[in-house]
């Protein structure tokens, strides 16, 4: 078992959050398209070469985000961050994989 959290503009964060759970992640027991989310500041500046989503090469932009949080089987976790990576609006969009423990 994984966690997948992940960062996205709070505009395209239910999109995200499909295409996620269409992989297979957010599965708890029997329940389904199951997280947990935080809404917060992202900031970043695009470097020459970016063709960003938001905002222009060189300058700081802040963005309201949410922080999502959710859990994914082992045997999806690659097509969960595939879809992840798809659907989301940002170049490179930032997000961590964890392996959890089981007690």
């Amino acid at each position: 078992m994984y966690k997948l959290v992940f960062f996205v503009p709070a505009d395209d964060a239910e999109r995200v959050k499909e295409a996620v759970f269409a992989s297979g992640a957010g599965r708890i027991g029997d329940y389904e398209a199951c997280c947990f989310q935080t809404a917060g500041t992202g900031q970043f500046r695009p470097l020459a070469g970016a063709q960003p989503h938001i905002g222009r090469v060189g300058e700081l932009e802040t963005v309201e985000e949410l922080r999502v949080e959710l859990v994914c089987a082992d045997a999806w976790i690659r097509e969960a961050v595939a879809a992840l990576r798809l659907a989301h609006p940002y170049e490179e969009p930032a997000y961590d994989v964890w392996p959890l423990a089981t007690f």
